[in-house]
C-alpha cells in the first residue's frame, strides 16, 4: 500500500495565464509559480490539500503534450524510493529508469498506466504546500476519468493501492411512455408503460488525500449518447461525453471538479465576469449534488465543473 496523497494535478491548457486568472481571479484559488525541474517555472494553483499545476502545451514536464486537458495525476510520498518499493510490491512498475526531478526539485518516477486503469500517475516527493481554501472553493471535488470498466478501476485503485472506495452509483437517465384514452362519455384515462432507458453511467468514487478519483463508464455500449454544443447538461450529454473520449481516445482522465457551497452563486459571478459556461444553473448530479460546467474554452481547454452536494 502506497499511503500517498494527492500532491497535484497537471493541467496542460492553451493559455496558462488566461486559465490562472480564471482560476485566481474568479475562483479566489492561491498561486505560487514554482520551480518546473526544466529550467522554467510553472503556475500552481492551490486548492484544499492538493494543487493544480498549469503547463503550456508542448512543455516536456508533460511529455510534450499538444493537445489541452487533464494530463497526469501526481501522488505524493515522504520518501520516493520506499514509495517506488511499495509500488512495486502493489504489482505497478514504474517506468521511469531513472528517478527525475519534477516540480519544486520533487523526484519523480512514471507509474505503469495498465497497472493504474489507464490513469496517468507519477509518484512524486511531496511538495508540502500549505493547505488553501478561498472564499468560493472548498476543495478539489474528484478528477473525472472515462473508463471503460469501473472493476478493472477499483481493482486497480483499491485493491492494488490502497484507497478507500468512497462510493458507487449508476446514473440514468429513463423516458416513460404515456397512454391516453379520451373518450366523449367516459372522459380520459392516462395509463404508464414500463420506463425506457435512454443513457446511463456506471460511476464509482475512490478517495485519494482530500478528494475522489470518479470513474465513469458507459452503462450500455449500445448506446452512444447525445452531446448538444452549447446547451446545459443531461445524463445523455453526459454519457455522450464519456461514450466519445472513450472511442476517440481511449480510457483516461477527464475533467476536474471543485467543491462549492454555493454553486448558482458561483455559475453566475463566472457568468457576469465572461467566462463562457456549459450549465448556467446546477443541475443533479452524483452523490445527491448539483452541478455545472464551465465551457473548456474559459479554461484552457480543460473541461472543469463544479459540484454542490450535502457535507
Amino acid at each position: 500500500m502506497l499511503g500517498a496523497e494527492l500532491a497535484y494535478v497537471a493541467l496542460a491548457v492553451r493559455d496558462v495565464e488566461a486559465t490562472a486568472h480564471v482560476l485566481e481571479h474568479h475562483l479566489q484559488l492561491a498561486r505560487a509559480d514554482v520551480d518546473s525541474g526544466a529550467g522554467d517555472r510553472i503556475t500552481m494553483l492551490r486548492v484544499g490539500e492538493s494543487a493544480l499545476a498549469l503547463y503550456p502545451l508542448g512543455h516536456a514536464g508533460i511529455g510534450g503534450a499538444t493537445r489541452p486537458g487533464v494530463h497526469h495525476v501526481a501522488l505524493g510520498v515522504r520518501d520516493i524510493e520506499a514509495g517506488i518499493v511499495a509500488a512495486r510490491q502493489a504489482q505497478v512498475p514504474v517506468l521511469t529508469e531513472k528517478i527525475e526531478v519534477g516540480l519544486g526539485g520533487r523526484r519523480r518516477v512514471a507509474l505503469g498506466e495498465r497497472a493504474t486503469a489507464h490513469v496517468k500517475t507519477w509518484l512524486t516527493e511531496r511538495l508540502d504546500l500549505e493547505r488553501a481554501r478561498s472564499p468560493v472553493i472548498e476543495r478539489l471535488d474528484h478528477v473525472g476519468i472515462a473508463s471503460a470498466d469501473n472493476t478493472d478501476c477499483i481493482d486497480a485503485w483499491s485493491r492494488r493501492l490502497g484507497c478507500p472506495i468512497e462510493s458507487q452509483q449508476t446514473d440514468m437517465e429513463v423516458l416513460i411512455p404515456v397512454e391516453s384514452f379520451t373518450s366523449d362519455r367516459h372522459g380520459v384515462v392516462y395509463h404508464s408503460r414500463a420506463p425506457i432507458p435512454v443513457a446511463g453511467l456506471r460511476v464509482a468514487f475512490i478517495t485519494v488525500g482530500d478528494t475522489e478519483l470518479e470513474f465513469l463508464q458507459n452503462f450500455d455500449p449500445r448506446q452512444s449518447g447525445h452531446v448538444e454544443h452549447g446547451s446545459a447538461g443531461t445524463t445523455q450529454q453526459d454519457q455522450g461525453a464519456i461514450a466519445r473520449f472513450v472511442a476517440a481516445r481511449g480510457p483516461g482522465l477527464h475533467h476536474i471538479a471543485f467543491k462549492t457551497t454555493d454553486i448558482n452563486g458561483v455559475l453566475e459571478s463566472l457568468a457576469k465576469g465572461g467566462v463562457p459556461l456549459i450549465d448556467k444553473v446546477g443541475r443533479p448530479g452524483s452523490r445527491a449534488g448539483l452541478i455545472g460546467f464551465i465551457h473548456p474554452h474559459g479554461t484552457g481547454g480543460v473541461l472543469v465543473h463544479f459540484d454542490q452536494r450535502p457535507q
